[in-house]
């Protein structure tokens, strides 16, 4: 089970983020609208990016997007109350790095997808998935013992619709700060049914590699030239880069088409999942 579950169910308030259908919970809405800055060790102050969810809602439409920030209000609070679970900062490190620091089984997923980085076809390794990027998550979460479709398709759904309702239904889809080997879902990367419109729902999946202390994901995926890699920020999601010469915080996963411009990770973003529980 992983500990992030444990330790936020005891906060006075859980620092989530948003977008795609989730089960109700109780909660009351959150909706807060300033960025945060914490110090971390040394004195150095660091932005924690982080996307609220309304935790109060039945259902979000995968389809909506909404970045939202917690105020360094919430988030200090949070952090106190993280402190009677993990201890101060001081002796047992940051809060953060305690909640999402990978499991066993998270660190096999990472390494085998580290192993797939640079292959042009899955054929090479297996024939057994499709060589797109379902076959891709699908022989990355093999490695952990974790079949993502054993529980079959629904008339007309495609492998990433599938994975998705299966994360949904044992609770693991998320949007909180990813930990690697974590499952990352896009919509309408490409015009799966071609009619020119952007109606497709889930089109695209990736597993979570690392994140950087400025929230840029770092995620592996099964993309038009074979698996690489590609970067997602939901601090800046329409900035490909934060500045001219910059570092890239966001790539480009559906190109620009006949009348429609192309767009980015951070634009595209539906959530995250864990592998716990798949």
């Amino acid at each position: 089970m992983s500990l992030r579950l444990p330790l936020l169910a005891v906060f006075p308030l859980s620092v989530l983020v948003g977008c795609a259908t989730v089960k109700p919970r109780p909660t009351a809405p959150v909706a807060t609208t300033e960025a945060v800055t914490v110090a971390a060790p040394g004195g150095l102050a660091q932005p924690v990016p982080v996307t609220a969810v309304e935790l109060g809602a039945a259902e979000v439409a995968p389809t909506v997007a909404a970045t939202q920030w917690v105020s360094a209000g919430v988030l200090e609070a949070t952090l106190r109350a993280a402190e009677q679970v993990t201890g101060p900062a001081s002796t047992t490190g940051r809060f953060w790095d305690v909640v999402l620091a990978p499991t066993q089984m998270s660190r096999s997923i990472v390494q085998r997808s580290l192993q797939l980085v640079g292959m042009r076809s899955l054929r090479r390794v297996s024939r057994g998935v499709p060589d797109d990027c379902s076959g891709f998550v699908r022989l990355a979460y093999r490695s952990a013992g974790i079949d993502l479709v054993a529980h079959g398709f629904r008339a007309g759904e495609n492998a990433v619709s599938a994975i998705f309702r299966r994360a949904v239904d044992v609770g693991s889809v998320h949007h909180q700060p990813p930990r690697p080997g974590d499952l990352v879902f896009f919509r309408e990367t490409y015009d799966r049914n071609r009619d020119g419109r952007r109606n497709d729902g889930m089109t695209h999946i990736g597993v979570v590699e690392a994140v950087d202390a400025h929230g840029t994901v770092t995620f592996i995926h099964r993309g038009g030239k074979g698996v690489a890699r590609g970067r997602l920020n939901l601090s800046f999601p329409s900035r490909h880069q934060l500045e001219q010469g910059g570092p890239v915080v966001n790539d480009y996963i559906r190109p620009a088409a006949k009348g429609s411009r192309a767009y980015l990770a951070g634009e595209l973003f539906a959530a995250f999942a864990s592998p716990e529980g798949l």
